[in-house]
């Protein structure tokens, strides 16, 4: 059977069911066969796998999953693609397509219910630029049980995520996504491999979950609090942010000066300049004088 993931197939079927982009939805969908065995290669799936799809649109990379892997359970949003997808999976009784929006869905209940037996599970998607970010942070804070992602996304925001110290890219969003997992990018996707094509290359990123988070810290909550602070204006030193973004800062901004001596990181450095583990130490010294302001 012709792969779905082609420009002829894919105007075809969008053709045979009047089917119209909707920008707020950030449908973009692709027609490159390779670039789906390249995302499915990177995933390394098996027949002990499950995977969770997020927008499979009309379902060019689930058929790839469907073929690779054991089970694949997809969230689509879009009420218009489910006959679409009922039609163009018809060939594949291992696939499920979950009317719904994932931000709202009980992803570990779905896991249970739907992955009983398999292995391994993956979250292997195409997601849509507009959500990439909370999508991703809900199922690492939500500790649903995946080994690992592999997903397409924004090349911009595939290079923040995977970012280190002392670049412009690095920020409080690459440290609550590394504190979690290893994130790497695989490779970069050109954005003529789309239709309809969007403004901006993409990338697919591996991220690999870690056993235990990257660092050790007494509050989570509170760890990540100083890293988004730290980043409020990047042109600012890390003591500016914190006495300004931090609740009470300005009150207890001795506090801060001591919290940083005792990490041993000088008020004048920027955020984007300190380690996962040099906010950690930070986030622990200042805890004692902030914890009050931490649920």
């Amino acid at each position: 059977m012709k792969d779905i993931a082609t420009p002829t197939r894919t105007k075809e079927i969008l053709e045979k069911y009047g089917f119209s982009f909707k920008k707020s939805l950030g449908q973009n969908f692709l027609i490159d066969p390779n670039i789906l065995h390249r995302i499915t290669n990177t995933a390394e799936l098996g027949k002990d796998t499950g995977v969770i799809e997020i927008g499979p649109g009309i379902g060019a990379l689930t058929e790839h999953l469907a073929r690779t892997a054991g089970k694949v359970v997809a969230f689509e949003i879009d009420q218009r693609l489910l006959p679409i997808l009922e039609d163009t999976l018809s060939p594949y009784d291992n696939v499920k397509v979950i009317h719904k929006d994932v931000l709202k869905a009980d992803v570990k209940q779905i896991v249970q219910e739907e992955f009983a037996g398999f292995s391994r599970l993956m979250i292997v998607a195409n997601l849509p630029y507009y959500v990439t970010t909370p999508i991703i942070m809900k199922l690492l804070e939500e500790k649903v049980p995946f080994e690992g992602m592999v997903i397409m996304l924004q090349k911009e925001v595939a290079d923040r995520i995977s970012a280190r110290p002392g670049t412009k890219e690095y920020g409080s969003l690459s440290i609550a996504i590394q504190y979690y997992t290893e994130a790497e990018v695989a490779f970069i996707v050109p954005k003529t491999v789309f239709m309809p094509q969007p403004n901006v290359d993409s990338a697919v990123i591996q991220l690999t979950r870690r056993n235990t988070p990257a660092v050790q810290v007494k509050s989570e909550e509170f760890f990540f609090t100083v890293t988004r602070a730290s980043f409020a204006q990047r042109r600012k030193t890390i003591l500016n942010n914190l006495t300004s973004q931090l609740s009470e800062g300005k009150e207890k901004k001795e506090s801060i000066v001591q919290a940083l001596n005792e990490a041993e990181i000088a008020p004048s450095r920027r955020g984007e300049s300190l380690s996962l583990e040099e906010f950690a130490r930070l986030s622990d010294a200042l805890y004692p004088a902030f914890s009050s302001s931490v649920q």
